[in-house]
């Protein structure tokens, strides 16, 4: 049965989820791990890949498996 939930739900059903789970102040510890960040993901990627083309890229990650 497909149960139709607006995002208030589900955020209520998951953090009731948590609790029963890990208790409340486990809760709390695991919800603190995430945070939204900050900075501008968008420029710092172009940043971080400007000049390199998707074969260049592919082969980085090939050599970096291969060394891990």
């Amino acid at each position: 049965m497909t149960v139709n939930r607006n995002q208030i739900e589900i955020q209520r059903e998951g953090l009731d989820a948590l609790v029963q789970r890990l208790g409340r102040a486990g809760a709390i510890r695991f919800l603190q791990l995430f945070n939204k960040g900050s900075g501008d993901y968008t420029k710092e990627r172009d940043a971080l890949f400007e000049g390199l083309s998707v074969d260049d890229i592919a082969d980085a990650i090939v050599r970096n498996r291969e060394i891990n």
